[in-house]
């Protein structure tokens, strides 16, 4: 590929290889911040999901919710457990705080409908394989919510990294922060670290973490991390942290994310010929900016903003109705947990963890 041609067809699906016909009906399980602002308008604007049945803790608060995108029926959590209305739904979306996931995914499996999960797929690896293992008895579905994988600007990435448009990777920076109080009060899940199973890593760096995975097509080798968490609300989990991994390619990546900072984000790969830097590359609705430098040539995009959630489902959707296996497998969703845990591992003992 040369570089010339390396914005030729930006936008273009190319996971999308056959023609798909119909729409998946989803059960959205957890009707919060991100369903409501997010996902469900996202879903309301794909090709091939449209939700049939929303689960809530209170059913009866969210009625505005069922008026906007026209949920045919309300459950309560216990409700959809028992099984209540599933004939209306061939899939669920799982939106609930990270500690209930295994428990909606099994479910689900056990009624032979396909899983997409929010990451992380759990809060550890064992729960995690709990979840792989019964989608995979049930001959389901289970794709890992990790939309990065879905969206132009990451996907032409990794077919520039793969043709050697900047030589052989060396280095990787990736960041991301966000300030978790300004949305969220202090009693969110989200500092629970038996519901959310950590903190900034766990809901931030697990984005540089899996995105960096996919455009090098390497698992980590070994993980070195420290964790800081200086205010009380962020006592219990990190507020801040710091990775760096290194690949089976010999590659290192150094990564960092925050709850406590200004909402920043970014990703850059750096070879032996050149660079991609990628901006705002995790903020959901991208700009498709991107700067690659090639030997003595510079090209810098701008596209069309992108909504990568959008992208997901209708990935998602694509992969239940064509019988095809999504990247973001549950397999996916356990290697980052696996990494997840070396590197708590090393933010406590203060050393480098092998990942075999």
């Amino acid at each position: 590929m040369g570089l010339e041609d390396a914005f030729s067809h930006f936008t273009r699906r190319d996971w999308q290889r056959e023609p798909a016909r119909g729409r998946i009906r989803l059960a959205v399980i957890g009707v919060g911040s991100f369903a409501r602002q997010r996902a469900l308008p996202a879903i309301a604007d794909s090709t091939y999901c449209e939700t049939s049945v929303l689960v809530a803790r209170s059913p009866g608060r969210v009625s505005d919710v069922v008026e906007k995108y026209g949920a045919n029926h309300v459950v309560s959590y216990d409700g959809f457990l028992a099984g209540d209305h599933v004939d209306a739904y061939d899939a669920i979306y799982i939106a609930a705080p990270n500690a209930f996931h295994g428990r909606y995914a099994t479910t689900a499996a056990e009624y032979g409908k396909h899983v997409l999960c929010e990451k992380p797929l759990e809060i550890t690896v064992d729960r995690a394989r709990t979840v792989v293992d019964a989608c995979a008895d049930a001959g389901v579905t289970l794709m890992t919510a990790y939309r990065l994988q879905t969206e132009p600007t990451v996907r032409r990435t990794r077919e520039l990294v793969r043709e050697d448009v900047i030589g052989d990777v060396v280095q990787v920076h990736g960041g991301f922060s966000h300030p978790l109080l300004t949305d969220s009060g202090p009693d969110t899940w989200r500092l629970d670290p038996d519901i959310a199973g950590g903190g900034a890593l766990v809901d931030l760096g697990i984005y540089p973490l899996n995105t960096i995975r996919f455009v090098l097509d390497s698992e980590p080798t070994g993980v070195y991390a420290t964790t800081r968490s200086e205010d009380s609300p962020f006592a219990n989990v990190d507020e801040h942290v710091a990775f760096q991994l290194d690949y089976e390619t010999d590659v290192t990546a150094s990564c960092t994310a925050s709850f406590d900072a200004h909402a920043s984000s970014a990703l850059e790969f750096v070879g032996t010929e050149g660079m991609i830097d990628i901006e705002s590359p995790f903020g959901g609705v991208v700009p498709q900016e991107m700067t690659i430098e090639s030997g003595d040539m510079r090209m810098e995009y701008t596209g069309p903003r992108i909504d990568e959630v959008r992208e997901e489902f209708d990935y998602f959707g694509y992969c239940v109705l064509t019988g095809t296996d999504p990247e973001p497998d549950g397999e996916d969703g356990v290697m980052d947990l696996r990494t997840v845990e070396a590197a708590y591992e090393s933010a406590e003992t203060g050393y480098r963890v092998d990942l075999e």
